[in-house]
């Protein structure tokens, strides 16, 4: 019996104890889709405020807000890799990013790769090797190759060809954008 008691004590008490923790707090701020919030968002180097609606994808606030039209939108749901760009040097599609989700990060588009109006190596890499033919999935391969040579200076052909497999190349210029980043990987170890 002085089990059960000492049992029963210790649930009642446990139970009050319970009761005292969930005593309700301020109300919970849930905001509506189309309320607008004030960002901070880093964008090759440069910092951004804007105010964005929380639903809004970063490939709109790139584009529609900031300007930056160089980052694609090819399907608008994470399948071709237009929209690629990186995020703390990590590639990622910026339509199925929320600009929310980028706060306190440092973004880089295609435009940050440039120094002026030179580009980049990788860009450089990608003109003289001819890998594009529409160019509209240029940016983003590109990115998605900056993206790999940062994690991976010396990658082989495999690593290469993983690195850019999350973009679509319509033309089929697959072999060219190889070569393009074989050569960009070759330059920015020198």
């Amino acid at each position: 019996m002085r089990t059960i008691g000492a049992g029963a004590v210790s649930a009642s008490l446990t139970g009050a104890a319970m009761v005292a923790e969930s005593k309700p707090g301020p109300p919970e701020k849930i905001l509506d889709a189309t309320d607008t919030v004030k960002l901070k968002l880093n964008i090759n180097g440069v910092n951004y405020a804007v105010l964005v609606e929380p639903r809004w994808t970063l490939l709109f606030v790139l584009r529609e807000a900031i300007g930056l039209t160089g980052t694609k939108e090819g399907c608008g749901r994470g399948e071709c890799g237009a929209c690629t760009v990186l995020i703390d040097d990590i590639p990622r599609y910026a339509c199925m990013t929320l600009a929310v989700e980028a706060e306190g990060r440092r973004i880089t588009t295609i435009e940050g790769l440039m120094t002026g109006e030179e580009l980049g190596p990788v860009q450089k890499a990608f003109l003289e090797e001819d890998a594009f033919q529409c160019g509209y999935c240029t940016p983003g391969q590109v990115m998605a190759v900056e993206g790999l040579l940062r994690k991976t200076p010396e990658p082989s052909m495999d690593e290469i060809r993983t690195g850019v497999s999350g973009n679509l190349c319509r033309c089929g210029a697959y072999h060219h954008i190889f070569r393009a980043a074989r050569k960009a990987a070759i330059r920015k170890t020198r």
